[in-house]
């Protein structure tokens, strides 16, 4: 018996140094959509303590904006070309990366989708996504500013702007808050007897799941840039946020957000006083959370973006060695001056 527990013993040991030598030759490449957020800095930081933790090794990369269509798809061919045994990918634009994706998957590499993942990718190109519900979050935006304005919508003699600035039409995570925050905010509207007119953005108006009806009581504008520059979201903001009857504005993602606070800066319209413009954005940051601190913003939704690294290495990890996989949501909390130091909160709120 003693021996045959000592063999047994000798045979696990045997299998863990065979499993920890196997996750030590595991490489994996991460395509991101960009580092110039901070937000893309957290998820590296999820993705570095995650590979650590497992013993694998990663490649780290994302093109210097959102609009670099071209330079991501280098990435991805050169991360295709590394022989890696996973990719993790946030596309700008999945049409772009469509030959990519295919040599991909004649390699058997398999992809991990994260953040706005690869909408519309061939069915089995991605294996799984890491991601924030994007819908979902745009909507809980949606459901804590009406909270604050219903009253102000009821009282309000003629119509009513909501203005909305995303930055693109193109990326489903950015488009997915809009929809929601819009559709939300309409399903709101009419629970109290208001109806909703939708005006700006084609894809947006069309996007929505809400009848526009001309003589709305509730206007909700968006307008997206010709390109993502900080330049042209400013713009729209400032578009915004100067109209007379604009009474609130929601930025989608932290390029957004942080437009709106720069707007802001000259025209101090934000705030929670009875004339004041009520400001909503999403993310985090070091100016975000500022304008929340302060009260120049009312609140924002966060993502988990550290979490989201980890998770994206985790299922890296679980395709690579055979383990079946599926998506994975990471999801998101409102957060105000408030909550903000909240530990569970906090913990979400990157610099």
């Amino acid at each position: 018996m003693k021996k045959a527990l000592a063999i047994v013993l000798a045979l696990m040991l045997i299998l863990s140094v065979s499993v920890a030598a196997f996750a030590e030759d595991l490489h994996f490449e991460i395509v991101s959509k960009g580092f110039q957020h901070q937000y893309w800095q957290a998820v590296l930081k999820g993705s570095e303590e995650k590979a650590a933790e497992l013993g694998v090794t990663i490649n780290f990369v994302g093109p210097a904006n959102e609009s670099a269509y071209d330079e991501q798809l280098s990435q991805l061919n050169s991360a295709i070309a590394a022989k890696p045994a996973a990719i993790g990918l946030a596309a700008l634009s999945t049409e772009t990366c469509l030959d990519a994706i295919a040599t991909a998957q004649a390699a058997g590499i398999p992809i991990i989708g994260f953040d706005s993942g690869v909408p519309g990718a061939p069915e089995g190109a991605i294996w799984a996504n890491a991601a924030t519900n994007n819908y979902n979050a745009g909507a809980l935006a949606a459901e804590k500013m009406y909270e604050a304005l219903s009253a102000r919508i009821a009282a309000a003699e003629g119509a009513v702007r909501i203005g909305v600035s995303a930055q693109d039409n193109v990326s489903d995570s950015v488009v997915s808050r809009g929809l929601g925050f819009i559709d939300k905010f309409a399903e709101l509207c009419a629970a109290d007897g208001f109806t909703v007119k939708l005006e700006g953005d084609a894809a947006y108006v069309n996007g929505a799941n809400v009848t526009s009806d001309d003589n709305g009581k509730v206007i909700i504008e968006t307008l997206v840039p010709a390109q993502v520059t900080s330049e042209l979201s400013l713009i729209d903001c400032n578009t915004l946020m100067s109209k007379d009857d604009t009474i609130a504005i929601y930025g989608s993602n932290q390029h957004s957000a942080e437009a709106i606070i720069s707007a802001n800066e000259n025209l101090q319209v934000l705030g929670t006083g009875e004339n004041d413009i009520l400001g909503a954005g999403f993310d985090s940051g070091a100016v975000i959370k500022a304008a929340v601190a302060d009260g120049t913003l009312f609140g924002a939704i966060t993502q988990a973006p550290v979490a989201m690294g980890a998770a994206l290495v985790q299922l890296c990890y679980d395709a690579a060695t055979g383990v079946e996989v599926s998506d994975v949501d990471t999801g998101c909390q409102w957060y105000t001056a408030e909550n903000m130091d909240d530990p569970e909160i906090a913990q979400n709120l990157y610099d």
